[in-house]
């Protein structure tokens, strides 16, 4: 039996503080900072587009280095991952230089993913041993919770490299939160591997969509802010933008889990898929309806999509 530390739902809330400051901050502050830094450092639209391509490169090399077997335990990589993740997102705030920001924004890809490797695997595996997987909700939940805490880091009356220092005290904070909930002894993996389901097929061709799905949805969530800054008559709604988005997906992964208890996972995740392409597609529509429409659906579902593929790949392997 788990250790009072460890009861399910102190685990959930743990992986959502992990989520919240390693994916929510970490990984998508950039995108309400970036008007700021846009007007400061006159960067290019290519310019802007390398930088949170660094991320993006940091972040795939970082989840494929967690498939090794590394020393140490998962405990103390999620941690560490969420201080490298504090530390790189405060010093992109010490630089002006366009390669030493990228080159910053890589190393905070890199933590984030080991953040949410680590997390998602010891967290999703443990809720499934308790019989309580629906609280992956909560997991997943927390980058809805970070995202929109990072909207509201542009409300500050600072500059853009004071936001990025916020940002990073803020996911400090959360290391500590983590460091303190997330129970020191290591659940054994034989136990996990005896109740784990059969695998069921299918992961190649998951991992195709959930590339496509990537792909899809990652300009839109990277740059929808600037787009919205872009054009004057949606100046006011500037501020709420990402904050919509947060707040979308606070609550994505309890809706999208119970369409695919009825749809089944893959169809759930299917139809998602599809709700987020409209929802990037509407980014394009001039008007404030069609950015509000947007910021609902891509908050509302890309979350989830990534929650219902981790799931259904854990299923899979």
């Amino acid at each position: 039996m788990m250790p009072h530390s460890g009861t399910p739902l102190r685990l959930a809330l743990a992986g959502a503080v992990t989520m919240g400051c390693a994916m929510g901050i970490g990984r998508f502050v950039y995108t309400p900072i970036l008007p700021f830094m846009v007007e400061a450092l006159h960067l290019s639209a290519s310019q802007a587009g390398l930088i949170a391509s660094a991320n993006f490169l940091g972040y795939l090399i970082g989840a494929l280095a967690t498939s090794a077997r590394l020393p140490g335990s998962p405990r103390a990589w999620l941690v560490g991952a969420l201080l490298g993740s504090a530390v790189t997102t405060a010093a992109v705030g010490l630089f002006t230089d366009v390669t030493m920001i990228a080159a910053m924004r890589f190393l905070g890809g890199i933590a984030s993913a080991f953040s949410l490797v680590f997390a998602s695997t010891r967290v999703l595996q443990a809720l499934a041993r308790a019989g309580r997987s629906g609280l992956s909700a909560v997991h997943f939940g927390g980058v809805g919770i970070g995202i929109a805490a990072s909207a509201l880091v542009i409300l500050l009356p600072v500059g853009w490299q004071a936001m990025w220092f916020v940002s990073g005290a803020a996911t400090l904070v959360g290391a500590i939160v983590v460091a303190v909930m997330l129970p020191s002894a290591e659940e054994g993996t034989a136990r996990a591997a005896a109740k784990a389901p059969a695998p069921s097929g299918g992961l190649g061709r998951l991992i195709v969509a959930y590339g496509l799905f990537g792909f899809g949805y990652v300009i839109t969530a990277t740059f929808i802010v600037a787009i919205v800054r872009g054009q004057p008559e949606l100046k006011a709604f500037e501020p709420m933008a990402w904050l919509v988005v947060g707040l979308a997906g606070a609550p994505s992964v309890w809706f999208w889990m119970t369409v695919a208890k009825r749809t089944g996972m893959v169809r759930g995740y299917a139809l998602a898929c599809a709700v987020e392409a409209f929802g990037v597609l509407l980014s394009l529509w001039t008007g404030i309806a069609g950015i509000l429409i947007s910021a609902i659906l891509l908050g509302g579902t890309f979350m989830a999509i990534t929650a219902l593929g981790l799931e259904a790949a854990r299923r899979r392997a």
